[in-house]
């Protein structure tokens, strides 16, 4: 049997491997609040440092198209250098997994590497920027604000470096707040009052 972490990683799998499949189009946001309210998904976890590079990923993947084979060989990839981000980056070494995967989204969809120039520069630029966003809401960790906060600071970087826009600049409401006992309510962004249905 799958231990709790595996489980989340293969319903982003899942999901995500869909909606790449799916003949219409969704938002990371959408994609990610998808994932978020799958019953086995946690509230709090490190998967959450997968599932925004791969959101991220399958939403781009849709307006810049790539093969089945392709998109599988990325979403793996963005799985694997996830899950060497550990649980509690955020408290323990400064710097949020989520913010973390925007700059894997980006090493991914440009080949990056340590010895690459421009790219290199996107990539720890998109995830300091992610992080800039985390730190001006500030804290306690939520893995649910963090996501949105990270997906949403990506896409505008997709806009301007790729011209292509994911449709991920709308407000989001998050309907986490029930299940979240340190939760900022009014001075998150994305928080809506007696939200909670899951």
């Amino acid at each position: 049997m799958a231990s709790s972490e595996e489980k989340a990683f293969e319903i982003i799998t899942e999901i995500c491997t869909e909606n790449f499949n799916s003949s219409g189009y969704k938002s990371p946001m959408e994609i990610a609040s998808e994932i978020m309210k799958h019953p086995e998904f946690p509230m709090h976890d490190y998967s959450h440092h997968c599932l925004v590079p791969a959101v991220l990923l399958t939403a781009f993947r849709k307006k810049v198209p790539v093969s089945s084979d392709n998109f599988t060989e990325e979403l793996e990839t963005i799985k694997k250098r996830s899950q060497s981000v550990l649980p509690a980056y955020c408290g323990t070494h400064g710097a949020c997994g989520a913010a973390v995967g925007a700059g894997i989204f980006f090493s991914v969809i440009t080949k990056a590497t340590p010895l690459s120039k421009e790219t290199w520069s996107l990539c720890n630029g998109a995830t300091a920027g992610a992080l800039k966003e985390m730190a001006d809401i500030g804290g306690p960790r939520c893995c649910k604000r963090n996501a949105f906060t990270a997906i949403r600071y990506a896409a505008k970087r997709v806009l301007q470096e790729f011209q292509c826009d994911l449709s991920c600049l709308e407000e989001t409401e998050c309907t986490f707040s029930k299940y979240n006992l340190e939760c900022l309510k009014e001075d998150c962004p994305f928080y809506k009052e007696d939200s909670g249905a899951k």
